[in-house]
């Protein structure tokens, strides 16, 4: 193995330089480790436990002869050792260290050096133990923990790069932060929870009944003050050395737990319920973060495939996920209405735990999600409380539409962002009219997220015929509507989901429907109300074209939404000869649900009627599969909407059909499609969750397996499509 390092000299052979001299010579990162410290003993020490290969009993010779010099020494004594090295530290040789106060160490370099020199690059590894001296040493103390390192504009390239070659050579995970920066993440992360531990020991031990109080302390008191038995001297250096970040971050802990007093003494229980479920859901999502299955995590970062087994027959009765669409409204309404709101059926998926997350963000007290049932502690129209930073979205246009509308009413600033995918889709198709209506809105970049809205704006109701069809842009201003002096209508040039206009009736606001206008006054109120919200039919698609193209296959889907504006791809596999009926028809909610029978029947071709596009235009990936197997040509026309969607899914399609040998040709405003054999093949779902089950779908009629690369996204919409595929039959497994 090719050494990253020659002759690397660690000075301070503590727990974290110790560490790291333990780790370079294991794992071959370093030919050669020098071992220097005053303490004569943990010298003696690293030698007899092969920690180190060489003690260094003169430094300055050390120094000159070495290739790689790290300062591991406390915080405190970091511009002493600095000074006497300066005098012979060589130009070529390379200067970083350990420490976890940044500033106050590059203000110690240009004390000592007369200037930050090129070759020093200031790090600071995330990884440590209560534990101390070399004997504590663990050669795998870095594995899969971070490393700030902190270079400074004139910082030598190569020297960044040869000390991020040799902490990832000891298992750690580089990344790069300014300084000022770094020293108030770590006072906030990592000093302020030790002063508290050190804090809470030390006043609990002064009680005097301290002896009963440690004998029965719980394992959360166990788990909270370990850290308080780290070594105090460090941390006393810590503390000195960042003291302007702590005292911020102290403060406003300090305000945080002042108001906790205070709503105790009241015996205010919604302020302590906000504080705590806030609290919960940060915790879950750190442990999501570290576990890499956030929902802010880029869905880019994440590798993961889909390998689809060829043929089957699916049978079986299953229920799918809750319908996203009225999963982001019942958290959005039920946050403005008045009193609780109990939600049923909630879809925990990465795009609705992103909506709820926004409203926790604004102050909106809300408890779940467990097991779909969320309840939500409604702050009435007029009780958002700006966020502290911009509310992310995920990769849901949906959520990101009707936001604008419902934050351009408020008297706050906002913005909204979300995921790579989400950023490249047209926001000034909401922007533009929230305009005429007086909102002060401003997009990106060729007119796509962030949306960044400015508060205060007075709204006015405006009579606006829509230029195309579009569900969210309907939705978006009538929820603006809502903020607006006056009445404000919505004509749309074709039918597209009603689930808004009918949830705002189910939370008691008015909203007139006269054919293709939709219309509602402002100033109104929304009453708290309770949501079963159905199976997503979008998501019960991906089953009944399954058990369409799938010989000798019988499935029952339980609960799924039939609202007449979504059950197109109802009506187009029925024109295409599928066998489907619905059972148990009936209204839950003001949502017409039913269980809907689907068995194997072919398919054969037809020319899509273009009243069907808006009712079925989340549902098309997986009908393009349905036209590939059936008998003759199908035409698509007026579909120019699924361009834009998270991918260009006419795009997509063609393009992974073609691949497994489909003979299809696109259109701009949809697709030729002439049925016959699918062979195996792999696919780019392109990121898009709708792209990547369509063609696990595929498999069950191609003749070989299907790889899908790029499926992390199918956690946006669909979070177990996987294990309900197996359940009735598909073989389908991740790869990451």
């Amino acid at each position: 193995m090719k050494h990253v390092i020659d002759r690397l000299l660690v000075i301070g052979l503590g727990l974290i330089g110790g560490s790291l001299a333990l780790a370079l010579k294991q794992r071959g990162g370093c030919r050669t480790v020098i071992g220097y410290d005053l303490n004569t003993k943990e010298l003696e020490e690293g030698l007899r436990l092969g920690v180190i290969d060489e003690r260094a009993d003169d430094l300055f010779d050390a120094v000159r002869n070495a290739d790689v010099v790290v300062l591991a020494v406390p915080v405190k004594v970091m511009e002493s050792v600095m000074m006497d090295i300066a005098k012979v530290l060589p130009e070529e040789t390379i200067l970083t260290d350990v420490g976890s106060v940044k500033g106050n160490v590059i203000e110690a370099a240009r004390s000592a050096f007369g200037g930050v020199p090129v070759n020093f690059v200031p790090g600071h590894p995330i990884a440590g133990s209560e534990k101390s001296g070399v004997a504590a040493s663990k050669s795998t103390l870095y594995d899969h923990h971070k490393v700030i390192l902190t270079p400074l504009a004139d910082t030598d390239r190569f020297a960044l790069r040869r000390v991020s070659q040799m902490w990832e050579s000891v298992g750690a995970e580089v990344h790069h932060m300014d300084v000022r920066r770094h020293d108030e993440v770590l006072a906030a992360t990592s000093h302020l929870p030790h002063l508290l531990a050190f804090s809470l020991v030390d006043t609990l031990a002064s009680d005097h009944e301290n002896r009963d109080i440690f004998r029965y302390a719980a394992g959360g008191f166990r788990d909270f003050t370990r850290i308080a038995a780290s070594d105090p001297m460090m941390w006393h250096d810590v503390f000195l050395a960042n003291g302007d970040a702590t005292l911020k971050v102290l403060g406003e802990f300090s305000e945080g737990l002042e108001e906790l007093k205070t709503a105790i003494e009241q015996r205010d229980g919604r302020k302590l319920l906000g504080v705590f479920t806030r609290a919960k859901s940060a915790r879950d999502h750190f442990s999501k973060i570290l576990t890499g299955t956030a929902y802010s995590l880029p869905m880019t970062d994440i590798n993961i495939k889909f390998r689809a087994k060829s043929g089957g027959t699916v049978r079986g009765q299953i229920r799918v996920p809750g319908d996203k669409s009225i999963s982001h409204r019942s958290i959005m309404l039920g946050a403005l209405a008045e009193g609780v709101t109990e939600v049923e059926g909630f879809l925990e998926g990465e795009d609705s735990l992103a909506t709820l997350q926004a409203f926790r963000d604004m102050g909106v007290v809300i408890e779940g999600p467990y097991q779909g049932r969320v309840t939500i502690h409604g702050v009435g129209m007029h009780g958002l409380r700006q966020p502290p930073g911009p509310l992310y979205l995920g990769n849901s246009g949906t959520a990101m539409r009707l936001f604008a509308g419902l934050l351009a009413g408020q008297a706050f600033d906002s913005e909204l962002t979300g995921d790579e995918s989400l950023s490249k889709r047209p926001m000034e198709r909401v922007a533009g009219p929230l305009r005429t209506m007086g909102a002060q809105i401003e997009t990106g970049e060729g007119g796509r997220p962030p949306i960044r809205i400015k508060g205060g704006a007075a709204l006015t109701g405006i009579d606006y015929p829509m230029p195309m069809a579009s569900a969210q842009v309907k939705s978006c201003v009538l929820l603006a509507g809502l903020y607006s002096s006056g009445d404000t209508r919505v004509t749309e040039p074709a039918p597209t989901r009603d689930h808004t206009e009918r949830m705002l009736s189910g939370f008691g606001y008015s909203v007139q429907k006269e054919g293709a206008e939709a219309r509602l006054s402002g100033g109104g109120k929304l009453t708290a109300s309770h949501i079963d919200v159905p199976a997503d039919i979008s998501s019960a698609a991906f089953f009944m074209v399954a058990a369409s193209i799938a010989p000798e296959s019988d499935v029952l889907l339980q609960h799924v939404g039939i609202n007449p504006t979504r059950v197109g791809v109802i009506n187009i596999l029925q024109q295409m000869g599928a066998d489907i009926s619905l059972e148990n028809e009936r209204e839950v909610g003001g949502e017409p649900v039913a269980d809907i029978h689907i068995k194997h029947a072919p398919l054969k071709g037809i020319n899509i009627p273009e009243d069907q596009v808006p009712l079925a235009i989340d549902e098309f990936p997986v009908l393009f599969i349905a036209a590939a197997c059936a008998e003759g040509t199908t035409v698509l026309t007026g579909a120019e909407e699924l361009r834009v969607k998270e991918s260009d899914r006419i795009q997509a399609m063609v393009d992974g059909l073609q691949a497994l040998g489909v003979d299809i040709e696109g259109t701009d405003d949809g697709a030729v499609i002439k049925g016959g054999a699918i062979g195996g093949g792999r696919v780019n779902s392109l990121g898009d969750h709708r792209i990547a089950m369509a063609f696990a779908v595929a498999a069950l009629r191609s003749e070989g397996d299907i790889t899908i690369d790029d499926c992390a996204n199918v956690a946006t919409s669909f979070p177990n499509f996987i294990e309900l595929a197996t359940s009735v039959g598909m073989s389908v497994v991740i790869e990451e």
